[in-house]
């Protein structure tokens, strides 16, 4: 059901993901900012701005992380460890015509994406309310609330919405596991009849 839902198209944001008051529907001084890689994320994106009518932006690096699962995991490492902020594809219009920014990520490695740093790196929140919604894959916030309050020190940082929703890993690891067990996936067993 979340693929389906995240499959969907949401309506009112810019091809080029492009965000500015024009794109707030009701002008409710509300912008959903958000980054999704499998779409779990961006499940929770659509609902709140469908919800509350808000203005849309799906964060993008510049260039994209890689399609395979365990490629993008060891890329999301380097970056976080060199504390490396890769370039955005694009910015919101302008961030001062919002007052409250709902900021939604999943969590990689323990902490915030470094797409996500910087987002809020390159968009001055001071004065904004901000409110986080996370997924993850069941390590819980790591230190991204931490790292959020470091990088929009002048934001009112509300408590958010926290959800585990990692399916991808998930996925992986059971197919791995099905996989090792089963004669054709596991060369090395000895004898395909026994079921060992």
């Amino acid at each position: 059901m979340m693929a389906a839902l995240a499959s969907l198209p949401l309506t009112g944001m810019a091809a080029n993901g492009d965000a500015g008051p024009a794109g707030n529907p009701r002008g409710s001084g509300l912008l959903v900012a958000y980054f999704s890689r499998t779409g779990n994320t961006r499940v929770i994106a659509g609902l709140i701005h469908r919800q509350l009518g808000t203005g849309l932006f799906e964060i993008q690096p510049a260039a994209p992380y890689p399609d395979d699962y365990l490629q993008t995991v060891e890329q999301a490492r380097q970056e976080r460890d060199a504390g490396y902020e890769p370039a955005l594809r694009s910015h919101v219009a302008d961030i001062r015509g919002y007052d409250t920014v709902f900021l939604g990520f999943p969590i990689w490695g323990t902490t915030t994406p470094p797409v996500i740093r910087s987002f809020l790196s390159t968009h001055d929140l001071s004065g904004k309310t901000l409110v986080p919604f996370v997924t993850h894959g069941g390590y819980g916030l790591g230190d991204s609330r931490s790292v959020i309050a470091r990088l929009a020190p002048g934001a009112r940082l509300l408590d958010g919405f926290v959800m585990e929703a990692d399916q991808e890993r998930r996925t992986m690891e059971n197919v791995t596991d099905w996989l090792r067990r089963s004669p054709l996936g596991n060369p090395r067993s000895p004898n395909p009849q026994s079921g060992e």
